[in-house]
């Protein structure tokens, strides 16, 4: 299922660490640590539209994982 969502990016101390987006609604996604770093910053906020992916487990296990496509920063 592809989405567009809007919400804050967090860095999570679980294991090794994990990146969060959680949406403005509460929803918490995991982002992969393979995205690109211009996202990966906490406290920011973006707009991402991406996969939901409800087929891959994580080590963390935040939240369904959201493999983005593309991202806008919001200021």
């Amino acid at each position: 299922m592809t989405i567009t969502v809007t919400g804050k990016i967090e860095r999570r101390n679980i294991g090794l660490g994990a990146w969060t987006f959680v949406t403005d609604e509460g929803v918490i996604y995991e982002i992969p640590k393979s995205t690109d770093k211009n996202l990966l910053k906490s406290g920011q906020t973006a707009k991402i539209t991406g996969k939901v992916r409800e087929d891959i487990m994580t080590t963390a296990m935040i939240g369904s994982l959201l493999e983005v496509h593309s991202f806008e920063v919001i200021e």
